[in-house]
């Protein structure tokens, strides 16, 4: 059998490592920046297609609900069949479906392309960090899944001013176009370069997939009606389907001999549930302030889209110096101290954010918000990869499709609150909210601190036997 395709103890042999970094880092740019890309185009494309504001919106929530839906089915799949299948399937169903968006004419082919090109984004999305983990050596993942914060984040917040760049020179139809090459490009490399991982010897889980389903469609889908002012009855009609089907789904995750589709058997291990909470309190408190910020700079102190830009840029900046340098220090210090110091950085450069003086130079701007995004980059990774680490290696897809559901749950509620906030409050809407994720941050630090406790003592030192028996064969 050739040795490409034997799944490797403990990592990719070099060269074959690098490209699969840079075909992993690829996938992720073009699932992320696709989540926000359209956002700054909605209203030429709704123009174009002559189509009414509160429709077109649905270009953007039919990406994001796909990916919501599909991401821990699909982390499952990867289990079964392998992860490297499912990105490869994801990544053409990516590319073909963002050819399908710039070749649309109608709002409803734009719709159903976007919806598509979502399930494809949730393929590349479910299974990244699980690939991570099968292309680095044990000892380097902490600097594998730094690189893979940066990326994330990054990609995170570029996205708006890629698009803005794209729509100076060329019209929306670019937005989706410029992935058909990168994809191409992204589809060579995975072939050659991505691991080969033993498959799982059980059956995939179709009710579970549903009930999934259900559970977080409906359930993000109640956040954002709570968020939008939507009629308490349809809000409360929503969150009952939603905890029906989560109560089912969680009946059948603790009721199985096979592991389960939503990872229960994972949050049964302390450090892993803790990191989970962790994470939906910071991405709520990140996407607070990411929603927020623009509402805040422009109405508060009369800063232009180009300004807005290039002041909000030092926050991406920093979580790319921070998260590969807290990639090597969770190799030596614990990541439930790095966090909780990573989240109140993040915190204080929040608050510093919310009380800016009445006629802020540049400066005083952009100092918070590198303060703010290095301290959530110095959080992002030790937490990934705890929750990583935390699984059995047969597992890492569970870990994987949790990681971007407890992503995903967080950045809704921040964004629902967002507006809620702006609704209830339209004149300090903005500063209320940038106060809420310091909460969100605050809470967030205090969960990542629990894990210093003894338990987490005890369930990091098992997990650590466990890996190392593991790449000892034993």
């Amino acid at each position: 059998m050739s040795s490409t395709l034997v799944e490797h103890a403990d990592g990719l042999p070099l060269p074959q490592r690098y490209w699969a970094i840079l075909t992993i880092a690829l996938g992720i740019v073009m699932a992320v920046v696709d989540g926000s890309i359209a956002n700054v185009a909605l209203p030429t494309i709704a123009a174009d297609l002559d189509a009414e504001p509160a429709f077109s919106i649905w270009i953007v929530n039919g990406y994001q609900l796909a990916v919501t839906i599909s991401l821990l089915p699909l982390a499952s799949l990867g289990e079964i069949i392998g992860y490297r299948r499912v990105y490869l399937a994801g990544l053409v169903l990516f590319t073909l479906a963002s050819l399908f968006c710039a070749l649309s004419h109608t709002l409803l082919l734009l719709t159903v392309a976007r919806i598509i090109q979502g399930f494809g984004a949730a393929g590349i999305l479910s299974v990244n960090s699980a690939l991570v983990r099968y292309t680095y050596p044990h000892d380097q993942l902490g600097r594998g899944i730094g690189i893979n914060a940066m990326v994330v984040a990054t990609s995170a917040a570029i996205g708006p001013t890629l698009a803005a760049g794209i729509l100076a020179f060329l019209s929306w139809p670019y937005l989706f176009a410029v992935n058909v090459p990168i994809g191409v490009v992204t589809l060579a490399l995975a072939v050659r370069s991505l691991p080969h991982t033993r498959p799982a010897e059980h059956d995939f889980d179709w009710q579970s997939a549903a009930l999934s389903a259900v559970t977080f469609g409906v359930g993000i889908a109640a956040i954002d009606s709570v968020g939008h002012g939507e009629p308490l009855a349809t809000c409360l009609l929503q969150f009952v389907i939603a905890a029906a089907a989560g109560g089912a789904l969680l009946y059948r995750g603790t009721h199985m001999t096979t592991p389960p589709l939503l990872p229960v058997d994972l949050l049964r291990i302390p450090i892993f549930a803790l990191s989970i909470a962790t994470s939906i309190a910071s991405f709520c408190g990140q996407m607070l302030a990411f929603t927020a910020l623009p509402f805040y700079l422009q109405s508060r102190f009369g800063y232009s889209a180009v300004q807005m830009g290039l002041l909000i840029t030092p926050w991406p900046l920093a979580v790319g110096v921070a998260a590969p340098l807290a990639g090597r220090l969770v190799e030596r210090y614990p990541a439930g101290l790095l966090g909780g110091i990573g989240l109140l950085i993040f915190a204080l450069g929040l608050a510093a954010l919310a009380f800016l003086p009445d006629h802020p130079p540049a400066s005083d701007v952009v100092w918070r918000m590198a303060l703010a995004g290095f301290g959530f980059g110095l959080f992002q990774t030790p937490n990934n990869r705890t929750m990583l680490a935390a699984a059995p290696r047969e597992r890492s897809g569970g870990a994987s499709g949790m990681l971007g559901t407890a992503r995903l749950l967080g950045q809704t509620t921040g964004a629902a609150l967002v507006a809620l906030f702006l609704a209830r409050y339209p004149a300090e809407g903005t500063q209320i909210s940038l106060l809420a994720a310091v909460g969100a941050a605050l809470l967030g630090a205090m969960l990542s601190t629990l894990r210093l406790s003894e338990a987490g003592a005890r369930g990091a030192e098992h997990v650590r036997v466990q890996e190392g028996q593991r790449l000892r064969g034993e």
